[in-house]
């Protein structure tokens, strides 16, 4: 009767013991020490985590679900699939207010490099700085109610400072064709500022050494802006772009004050359609339904924004 043998490696060595794998195994183990941080890490992150599930996670879903339903709320809801979305693609009233979000969208993409200009000019050690600067801060702490209060006398063609200037009067809200432009000009008015404040919070962490050592080599003004101090406000950049786009997209409180989506719906956006059909006709399944879109079309340029970013620093 033959013995057992053991098998051996052909290069010679000598297969791992029972106790050189243990203890391997207990070297890839965590620390009681890094165990412990990681459930401080954990408990940290709970509250903000239960707050993101609860107010930004259960909302979305509840929306996704909502806007297959046809719901007036107050009755049994009725589920009717993506008949919402159908009816939706052939409302005259959707793209017209789709319409109107591009021209938000374009005309609201002034406001950060006005708010660059801004708080370049700001951003200067001269007299009175301080003075002016809180002239400009000004618009970002006035609500929107204010402003669009503001523009609709300036608008006035009555008695407005618009008329006084021209000559005679220009119904700006009151025409469909000027209605949406005059209300962006008078958002742009706040949004500059806010941008401005961004980039003036930026600019204190630009590397005064880089600067220094552009100028020793000859580089002034827009070279010197272009190559030296914009690659360092890209994270500002990128966050005021954000923060532009989702205030053009979600834009509600200006209409609402100055036109109503008027005239004849000419002035309406998609934030303040989804209003419209939830709260006048109390359509809120249909109003989901233009919510999702809404998000949906912030959500495919914000990502497509932090791709181009994170893409640009690689």
């Amino acid at each position: 009767m033959s013995s057992p043998t053991t098998s051996t490696p052909r290069d010679g060595t000598a297969p791992p013991s029972r106790g050189s794998s243990a203890s391997a195994l207990r070297a890839r183990r965590p620390s009681p020490a890094v165990r412990r941080q990681r459930r401080a890490a954990w408990l940290f992150l709970a509250p903000a985590c239960a707050m993101v599930a609860v107010y930004v996670i259960w909302p979305i879903l509840s929306t996704l679900s909502l806007s297959l339903y046809n719901w007036d709320g107050m009755t049994e809801r009725t589920f009717v699939g993506l008949a919402n979305y159908a009816e939706l693609l052939h409302a005259p009233t959707f793209y017209t207010a789709l319409r109107n979000n591009v021209i938000w969208l374009l005309l609201f993409m002034l406001a950060p490099p006005l708010g660059l200009a801004l708080a370049l000019y700001l951003n200067q050690a001269v007299g009175g700085i301080r003075l002016v600067k809180s002239l400009f801060f000004a618009p970002f702490v006035l609500s929107g109610v204010v402003v669009g209060l503001i523009f609709s006398w300036f608008y006035d063609p009555t008695f407005g400072l618009l008329a006084l200037l021209a000559g005679h009067g220009i119904p700006v809200l009151g025409d469909a064709r000027y209605a949406t432009f005059g209300i962006v000009f008078a958002a742009l008015w706040p949004q500059t500022a806010y941008c401005m404040i961004l980039y003036l919070t930026g600019l204190t962490s630009v590397n005064p050494e880089q600067i220094e050592a552009a100028r020793m080599e000859g580089a002034r003004g827009f070279a010197l802006l272009w190559h030296v101090v914009l690659p360092q406000l890209r994270p500002t950049t990128f966050m005021a772009i954000v923060v532009t786009v989702i205030g053009a997209l979600r834009s509600f409180d200006l209409i609402s004050v100055m036109t109503g989506g008027g005239p004849f719906e000419s002035s309406t956006v998609l934030a303040y359609y989804m209003y419209d059909q939830a709260i006048k006709y109390y359509r809120l399944g249909y109003s989901a339904s233009i919510a999702v879109v809404l998000f949906a079309i912030m959500l495919v340029y914000i990502v497509f924004q932090l791709r181009r970013m994170l893409r640009n620093e690689q």
